[in-house]
């Protein structure tokens, strides 16, 4: 609702505020850029230590995987233990892990070290959303949730330039390098400028279904990301992990229900309007994100581009979803998400029609143009997608949705990730000429395009649901008793 001339005080940021606001868009783009600065350094892993692109691609699935893991568990611990606390340990924890990637001697320990550095990262997005929304206060949250949509956005722009800029004028490490002075500065600003609070332990959490979904997801990545390697379904190293995984995950689908507080709320899949959303969510992550991650790959192995060149030739899809995600949200607000969601979605799918007929000579203009609209398509696409999702929801049950949300399209990045690079070691294991890469990446980007448009589907049938007439459902089963909650906290 727009401010009213009583209300426009109260939506005022004043200094402390601000100054919290400071340290959390900190620790935000330090977590956020570190996915796309690395997207560029693929290559250079793939040459330093003579590995597959599938093996290197684990730097990337590894941290994703650790973030998604890790969501959960931040509102617990926030509770238990405080949100500074838990913040700075955060951010020591994430500093701590970018220094020893920077000290890797083999692709393994850079897997490792990545998993350390991406449990950090994602404690940092929930708990700082937290920290923002408490300081901030019910009537200026929209006006924090704009701040911190700032590291969202930088993070496609500037995170390839920034990789290829270091690599270029120095090496590798310095893409995790980079992090620990930048760590160091936003400790000490945290420990002075974040207000100390009191821990209230609640909710208890969900250690049976960490231990089962966390492993059975790695599992099941790790046997499709080796299918391309051992050209068989057959392989004990292909379907030894992905029988074990998908147990795992099945094993932890029946859990789900039993506990008060899951480490996912599946009941809240009863909420129609939310489940539409969750699934448009991650068929939109797993096209968008999954196949976007290769396109520094294609600069560089196709077009001969070097890092930074490859990092500034991605930037026009960063820069086409800053334009529209303010539009998209003023919208969101007034109209049927429907009519947002879907024209992005279809402005994506015109985009990607270009990038399925990849050539080694596509002429730059044109490449450049498509990825923009695709940017463009995008701003309109994920960020209404999690406000449907939410909408239905009040009290208590926002928090679990939200989870719910994040979560899963945390790991759906992650498979979509894996998908193509599954397709694209396939389409390109034999090929002799740039044309020929050129083709199996075109290859990939149709396979995003096709799941681009499956999920017009579900963001379609979003009109069949109101906000107004969708129930919160509580564990029990029964509607939510709580009051409304002003706005929707994205992460938890």
């Amino acid at each position: 609702m727009p401010d009213t001339p009583e209300s426009a005080p109260e939506t005022a940021l004043d200094a402390a505020v601000l100054r919290v606001a400071g340290v959390v868009v900190l620790g935000s783009i330090m977590s956020i850029l570190d996915i796309t600065v690395v997207s560029v350094a693929l290559r250079t892993f793939m040459e330093a230590f003579d590995a597959t692109y599938a093996t290197v691609g684990w730097t990337m699935t590894a941290y994703s995987l650790a973030l998604a893991a890790v969501i959960p568990l931040s509102g617990w611990a926030a509770d238990r233990f405080g949100t500074k606390r838990l913040y700075i340990l955060a951010l020591i924890l994430f500093t701590g892990g970018s220094a020893l990637c920077a000290t890797a001697s083999s692709i393994g320990m850079l897997i490792a070290f990545r998993i350390v550095q991406g449990l950090g990262g994602g404690i940092l997005m929930p708990v700082g959303m937290t920290i923002m929304t408490r300081a901030a206060g019910p009537a200026r949250v929209g006006r924090v949730m704009s701040i911190l949509g700032v590291p969202m956005l930088l993070g496609p722009v500037a995170g390839p330039i920034l990789g290829g800029w270091l690599i270029d004028i120095a090496s590798w490490h310095w893409v995790f390098l980079i992090n620990v002075p930048i760590g160091i500065i936003a400790v000490i600003y945290a420990s002075w400028a974040l207000p100390s609070d009191t821990p209230s332990p609640s909710e208890t959490f969900d250690f049976v279904g960490m231990l089962l979904l966390s492993p059975g997801l790695a599992l099941l990545l790790y046997g499709v990301s080796e299918i391309p390697d051992k050209n068989t379904l057959t392989d004990p190293l292909v379907f030894v992990p992905m029988l074990i995984g998908a147990l795992l995950i099945g094993l932890f689908v029946r859990h789900a229900y039993k506990p008060a507080h899951p480490l996912i709320d599946l009941r809240l899949f009863r909420n129609g309007r939310l489940t539409m959303a969750v699934i448009a969510t991650c068929l939109f992550a797993m096209a968008f994100f999954g196949a976007g991650l290769l396109l520094p790959s294609y600069f560089q192995q196709v077009r001969g581009e070097n890092t930074l060149h490859a990092g500034l030739l991605v930037a026009p899809q960063g820069i086409g979803a800053m334009i529209t995600m303010p539009i998209a949200g003023y919208l969101t607000d007034r109209m049927s998400v429907s009519k947002v969601v879907v024209p992005g979605l279809m402005i994506i799918a015109l985009g990607m029609t270009v990038l399925t007929r990849l050539s080694a000579t596509t002429p730059y203009p044109l490449l450049l143009s498509a990825l923009f609209v695709t940017g463009l398509g995008m701003g309109a696409t994920m960020m209404p997608l999690f406000t449907a999702g939410l909408q239905t929801l009040s009290g208590p049950t926002i928090a679990r949705g939200s989870t719910l949300l994040n979560i899963m399209q945390r790991m759906a990045t992650a498979c979509g990730a894996a998908i193509m690079t599954v397709v694209l070691t396939n389409q390109t294991r034999h090929a002799r000429t740039a044309d020929e890469v050129a083709k199996g990446f075109g290859t990939t980007f149709a396979v995003a395009m096709v799941l681009v448009l499956i999920t017009l589907i579900p963001a379609a049938l979003l009109n069949r649901y109101h906000p107004d007439s969708e129930p919160d459902t509580e564990p029990g089963g029964d509607p939510a008793t709580a009051p409304d909650q002003p706005a929707p906290v994205l992460l938890h």
